[in-house]
């Protein structure tokens, strides 16, 4: 590959290194320069730009980073759609992440141009997680170093996901004549909560004693069940204390008692009837991130966990500090597993069209807003908050039957940003991204919008997902959850655009290759013109 200054005369089909303006156009980086751009620029008064010439040796970074990342793939992990010579894989199904440290160390040093990076070995993932990234570092690596690291990764064998199966778990607690009925309520209710963070259930609870004898007889009689948990009145002490010796006394066999975690020190290893039980330390008691989680997980998971497996635990074992704790089984969400809102603004006045409400006027038999509202629906948003105004009672009319949230702004007539704000407002909780739409796009659709989704990532510096058609940027706009604040100051009548040029080092933009993305309904001339018709 060829880098550096490059006359227009040699740049056809170049690859241009930083984004430039030109004659009121801006040029992204990336792109391909076409002959038609190349006359554009001369015509501008350039000579030459900095590029990228790929030569025959070389292979694209998209289509390196997305053949790569095609090796990885295996069931439960998929590969999205390449950026910037990048291509994230992403769990379909929650597990555990499986990855073979020795083979991606490899892949990393065979060179520079060609990177792979992954979440740690055993992770547990929820559907839509980030498992892994592939990124070519400059424009194109040497077609060789691909054919290596796609013979370093075939068969499949460099990161698996272990999905959770359908776990059914038994309790069992003792108590002494000092225990609470209320801890051993709150107890059952935490372990519940564990359970069904990895896909289980628990599908029954019983209580004895915290005698060996009876303890012993109770878990005797139980069976139906793949997990068998135990929770002693008080910590299991040695390998002759109650737990244990009522294990043993029930047929049962302990295979290790303690482990190198913290909190989780005093968890039994044992097995009954040939499933796993586990006596659980005290710590299983309180929500936080334990010893317990870790063997839990694997067992949910279908993998063994041996006497070995727990003495391995020690690194990463210190956990007193972190303050992470077992979610409960993922809401839906979309976007894998992100949580993108939609704002439609269908406030205004219309004035431009004259005497009709433009968000009523059908187009291809539907009213105009209605195009909107459904593609952001359709993309998978969630929720779609429609802010009205004008009219507010014949648009929320028009957009009947769907599942929407309809918020009026009562200052609509002040501007947009008005409108906006109380889009804003409504949003509950932090999503991870919302989408701003206008209610006179109707030929924006859901592929497109989807688009804009696939694009963000604030951890790339793609926190502003703005389309463009031919150079030239439109709408929707795609906003990260950390914008929202500023989102929030917005004045006037221009929405959120200003922060667009305030923040132009996030900002990414989507060629489109369709003009639905600057087409606006705004006139009766522009209708004529959606509609084919002749002033």
């Amino acid at each position: 590959m060829r880098f550096g200054r490059i006359s227009l005369d040699d740049a056809a089909g170049a690859i241009l290194a930083h984004s430039l303006q030109a004659d009121g156009r801006r040029f992204s980086k990336g792109r391909c320069l076409s002959g038609e751009d190349i006359a554009f620029l001369r015509r501008a008064g350039l000579s030459s730009v900095t590029a990228a010439c790929l030569d025959d040796n070389d292979t694209h970074e998209d289509d390196a980073a997305y053949r790569l990342a095609e090796r990885l793939v295996s069931p439960g992990i998929e590969a999205r759609a390449p950026f910037t010579g990048r291509v994230n894989l992403h769990a379909t199904r929650p597990g555990l992440f499986r990855v073979d440290r020795d083979i991606v160390d490899a892949v990393n040093r065979i060179d520079e141009s060609l990177t792979l990076a992954t979440i740690d070995n055993l992770s547990p993932v929820t559907t839509g997680t980030m498992v892994a990234t592939v990124k070519i570092i400059p424009f194109a690596t040497p077609t060789a170093v691909l054919e290596r690291a796609l013979g370093l990764c075939a068969g499949g064998a460099a990161m698996t996901l272990h999905a959770y199966r359908s776990l059914k778990a038994t309790l069992v607690q003792t108590s002494l004549p000092a225990t609470s009925l209320k801890m051993l309520d709150k107890t059952r209710r935490i372990t519940a909560g564990r359970i069904e963070s990895v896909n289980g259930e628990l599908a029954a609870e019983h209580r004895c004693a915290h005698e060996t004898g009876e303890l012993a007889e109770l878990i005797a009689g139980l069976s139906g069940d793949d997990i068998l948990l135990i929770a002693g009145a008080s910590a299991i002490a040695d390998r002759r204390d109650v737990l244990p010796a009522a294990i043993g006394q029930a047929g049962g066999r302990v295979h290790h008692f303690g482990m190198p975690v913290d909190p989780g020190n005093l968890l039994l290893l044992a097995e009954l009837d040939g499933r796993p039980v586990l006596g659980l330390p005290g710590c299983a008691r309180s929500p936080k991130l334990n010893g317990f989680d870790w063997v839990l997980r694997r067992i949910a998971a279908g993998l063994e966990v041996s006497r070995a497996d727990i003495m391995g635990m020690g690194v990463g074992g210190l956990l007193a500090e972190i303050p992470t704790r077992p979610q409960p089984r993922a809401s839906k969400t979309q976007s894998g597993g992100r949580v993108i809102a939609g704002i439609v603004l269908a406030a205004g006045q219309s004035r431009r069209m004259g005497v009709r409400n433009k968000l009523l006027i059908e187009v291809d038999g539907k009213p105009m807003v209605r195009h909107a509202v459904e593609a952001a629906r359709d993309a998978g948003l969630a929720p779609v908050i429609v802010v009205t105004g004008h009219e507010h009672d014949r648009v929320e009319q028009a957009l009947a039957g769907l599942d929407v949230t309809f918020v009026h702004n009562p200052d609509y007539a002040l501007g947009l940003s008005t409108s906006l704000k109380a889009g804003l407002a409504a949003l509950s909780g932090k999503p991870d991204g919302v989408l701003v739409a206008l209610g006179d796009m109707p030929k924006v659709n859901a592929a497109l919008v989807s688009r804009l989704g696939a694009a963000l990532d604030p951890v790339e510096n793609r926190s502003i997902i703005v389309p463009t058609f031919n150079g030239k940027r439109g709408n929707p706009v795609l906003w990260a959850g950390g914008m929202i604040p500023s989102m929030r100051e917005v004045e006037g009548d221009v929405g959120a655009k200003h922060l667009i040029g305030l923040f132009e080092d996030v900002v990414f933009e989507v060629e489109m290759g369709d003009a639905a993305v600057l087409l606006d309904i705004d006139t009766p001339e522009a209708l004529r013109a959606l509609r084919g018709e002749r002033p």
